[in-house]
């Protein structure tokens, strides 16, 4: 483990070196007080010596035969265990513009009663963030008719806005801060 360099390592080399079993269970205990000392900021962990025991057995290959104190809780098996594959969002997306948290909004927008009075604020806001995220990707094509056209097709016709009766908010393009050199003095 490179975080405790290589000094520790050829502690632990030497410890699967000693014959006698009290012996090598005392020099254990040494490495782990070193470790203690040259990372002070593992202790704030609330199982840090459990884990440092860990990685003594760890950097040993899990080959070292002594008393674990805390119980060694990593197998070699568990050790090169990969992670489940995460599921992606599907590939099909109607607008990539507004990403994949948008249709999950217009799921839940869609599950809400329509006699919920939180129902229309929420949709006008899903509008304004979509409005929004327009305008970062093609802010001439970001009007209100546009994001109404948009989330009445990427909902199936559930949600409906009118140009008439709802305003969406104006957000303006900030041009990205110019930073000056500054000279340095020689």
């Amino acid at each position: 483990m490179p975080e405790y360099g290589r000094h520790v390592q050829q502690m632990v080399d030497h410890c699967l070196t000693i014959d006698d079993r009290d012996e090598r269970n005392l020099y254990a205990r040494g490495i782990i007080d070193t470790i203690c000392r040259l990372n002070p900021q593992q202790r704030t962990s609330p199982e840090w010596r459990a884990k440092l025991w860990d990685h003594l057995a760890i950097m040993s290959n899990f080959q070292l035969d002594i008393d674990y104190p805390e119980g060694c809780s990593i197998t070699p098996e568990e050790l090169n265990l990969r992670p489940e594959p995460m599921a992606l969002p599907p590939r099909g997306m109607m607008r990539r513009v507004y990403g994949n948290n948008i249709d999950q909004m217009i799921d839940a927008a869609i599950a809400m009663a329509p006699d919920d009075p939180d129902r229309e604020e929420f949709i006008i806001l899903l509008a304004n963030h979509m409005k929004k995220l327009m305008m970062t990707e093609n802010p001439e094509n970001a009007t209100d008719a546009r994001i109404f056209k948009d989330l009445a097709e990427m909902s199936g016709g559930h949600l409906r806005l009118s140009t008439q009766t709802t305003k969406l908010r104006e957000f303006e393009i900030l041009e990205a801060p110019v930073s000056k050199k500054k000279k340095r003095k020689r």
